[in-house]
């Protein structure tokens, strides 16, 4: 069993499944309750090391329904009864995880039922500590930021990562939004925040506020004149299912 008296909180993120997410497990070494942020893949790693950590998983967030952050999401729940929290703004995208899994190759379970859908400013618990959600729409509609303010700790998802930022050119994405989401929500938190993003190498806010090239302001004028001949919401769906169609035709053949 680990030693709980070291430190007041615990911390390790794992890059798991087919796209290196980073899934993060955070508790508290009073209460032993914890969270897992973005299961997107190797359950069995994941309670593995809930296990070792002498760790009860309360809740799982999600904090953006795209496949590779779901992957995981039934076994754990199946396994620890911990409740699902996500956007309701990705609803639509939480529910054809099956049609994301079959256009990019992969196997996963469909997730499970929300239990928790979240808004601005709520907080989760997480025994002393508590996690504050943050809605920063851009990659997905219904991305969502936690914030462990009293350990200066922010989980991103896809909406911050080291020197870049989320994709928004998928379905229900915007530049625009996305940019304000970083600016007014995220870059107002302390320098020295750590930020632990869906993907790749941990950062800060200070560095990417004075060194992510994507939110330079001329980069930041480029890319929403690119975006103003983005097609529409309607159209890139259409494009979706056609690629889904095509995956299919080439299985059949």
């Amino acid at each position: 069993m680990p030693d709980f008296a070291d430190t007041r909180t615990v911390l390790e993120t794992h890059a798991v499944g087919p796209m290196q997410c980073n899934c993060s497990i955070f508790g508290c070494r009073n209460s032993r309750e914890c969270i897992i942020v973005d299961p997107g893949g190797d359950a069995d790693l994941i309670l593995d090391r809930v296990t070792a950590l002498g760790l009860h998983v309360r809740f799982v967030l999600i904090t953006h329904a795209h496949f590779d952050h779901v992957i995981a999401a039934r076994a754990i729940k199946n396994e620890t009864g911990a409740k699902i929290c996500i956007h309701p703004k990705d609803k639509w995208l939480y529910r054809i995880a099956f049609i994301q899994y079959r256009l990019f190759g992969v196997k996963g379970d469909s997730p499970p039922r929300p239990d928790w859908w979240l808004g601005e400013d709520d907080q989760i618990p997480i025994g002393r500590f508590h996690a504050d959600v943050i809605h920063t729409p851009g990659h997905s509609p219904g991305s969502c930021c936690f914030h462990v303010a009293e350990e200066k700790l922010l989980f991103s998802g896809d909406t911050l990562f080291r020197r870049s930022v989320g994709q928004w050119t998928y379905p229900g994405g915007s530049f625009a939004a996305l940019v304000q989401s970083i600016l007014q929500k995220l870059f107002v938190l302390p320098d020295d925040t750590r930020v632990i993003p869906g993907h790749g190498a941990e950062t800060t806010i200070g560095e990417e506020r004075r060194l992510n090239p994507y939110l330079q302001p001329e980069k930041i004028a480029e890319l929403q004149r690119e975006e103003e001949n983005k097609p529409g919401l309607f159209k890139q769906i259409l494009s979706l299912l056609g690629g889904l169609l095509g995956l299919r035709g080439q299985n059949e053949e």
